[in-house]
């Protein structure tokens, strides 16, 4: 169990929250910064670090890409990011010495579960789930494998090895090409058949048959032996065939929302024990009954959802992802709101 010290909020509890774009991620890289990683990245952090500085007595530091001057976070400890080196020498400093790191971080190129290791290296507190679980959710693969054996509803799906340029002929087109490892929608597209000719990618993907229906979100805040279900999200996607991300909107009270709800926790009871925050991202079909929902894949950290969540909330979230993560079971106040947020956590009240 993540032990939580009271006496920590009295005399100064120390928070190292890590974003990887922000955070000095690509430090090096050369060229403008991936737009969408960017805004959602930063969003994130934002978001998430007005409420950690908002709990009595915590003093929160972040990482900053010393390109990125223009990204403000109003209280918290600014530290500059200029090398590589320097990059996971403070993230290894600085999770040393606080009482809790929160990571989020792309499943992208192992980057995840290596940032929670070097944080778990220096004897950080880490507010996340076991390797073992985040391992299996950046596989977008193994995840559908494991849920289809369990008997959680995934699509149907092949495997593409690296740089494999034909698809195959004997599929139920359309279908989604996505990296096997990903995230953002990053190198994301619909395909209307085999005589398609996608761009190579040098990493194996998965080709998974397209599911039509509401794309929608489920969070959870995880305890020990608990998990708590935040309200339903609907994903804002793009429909040119690369189902970008812009933002989301709370679904309310529904059949929907229960359908969505009662299917996203089935599939976190297939795998290992969570930790932290965790999101299910779904499609809900038109069948009244469910038979056509599928989980579409598990992320093993926080998501853009949080920037809508914690808006809608009458509570802290982050309060209560510590509360949970802790082992008490803490569930967050919600209004009625049915509020609209976009990917740079702008958010929006319908009127009328």
């Amino acid at each position: 169990m993540l032990e939580i010290n009271s006496e920590s909020f009295e005399f100064g509890m120390r928070i190292f929250l890590y974003e990887w774009i922000t955070g000095g991620g690509l430090v090096e890289e050369h060229g403008a910064l991936p737009a969408s990683l960017l805004t959602e990245g930063a969003a994130m952090l934002s978001a998430l670090a007005a409420d950690f500085v908002a709990i009595d007595g915590a003093q929160v530091t972040v990482l900053r890409d010393i390109r990125l001057s223009d990204l403000p976070l109003p209280s918290c400890k600014i530290v500059e990011v200029h090398s590589k080196s320097h990059h996971r020498e403070e993230i290894e400093r600085l999770a040393s010495k606080a009482d809790h790191t929160l990571v989020i971080a792309p499943e992208i190129d192992d980057i995840l579960r290596q940032t929670n290791r070097w944080v778990r290296s220096a004897g950080g507190r880490l507010l996340a789930s076991s390797d073992d679980f985040v391992s299996l959710a950046a596989d977008k693969h193994q995840t559908a494998r494991l849920l289809a054996e369990s008997g959680v509803a995934t699509p149907e799906a092949r495997l593409l090895e690296a740089d494999q340029e034909k698809l195959p002929k004997n599929f139920p087109y359309p279908g989604v090409l996505k990296p096997v490892h990903g995230a953002g929608s990053q190198h994301t597209l619909l395909v209307a058949s085999e005589r398609d000719t996608p761009p190579p990618y040098p990493w194996p993907r998965r080709l998974e048959r397209f599911c039509p229906g509401m794309a929608c979100s489920v969070s959870f805040l995880c305890g020990p032996a608990h998990r708590v279900a935040l309200p339903v999200c609907r994903q804002h996607l793009t429909s040119d065939g690369r189902f970008s991300y812009t933002g989301g909107s709370l679904l309310g009270q529904s059949d929907l929302a229960r359908r969505a709800t009662a299917l996203a926790d089935r599939a976190l009871e297939v795998f290992p024990p969570a930790l932290g925050y965790v999101g299910v991202d779904l499609v809900l079909g038109k069948a009244a009954d469910g038979s056509e929902d599928f989980v579409i894949e598990i992320n093993p950290r926080l998501t853009t959802s949080y920037v809508g969540l914690r808006a809608a909330s009458d509570d802290n979230l982050a309060a209560a992802l510590l509360a949970n993560a802790g082992g008490v079971s803490k569930i967050p106040r919600f209004g009625d709101s049915l509020l609209e947020f976009l990917s740079d956590g702008t958010i929006r009240i319908p009127t009328g």
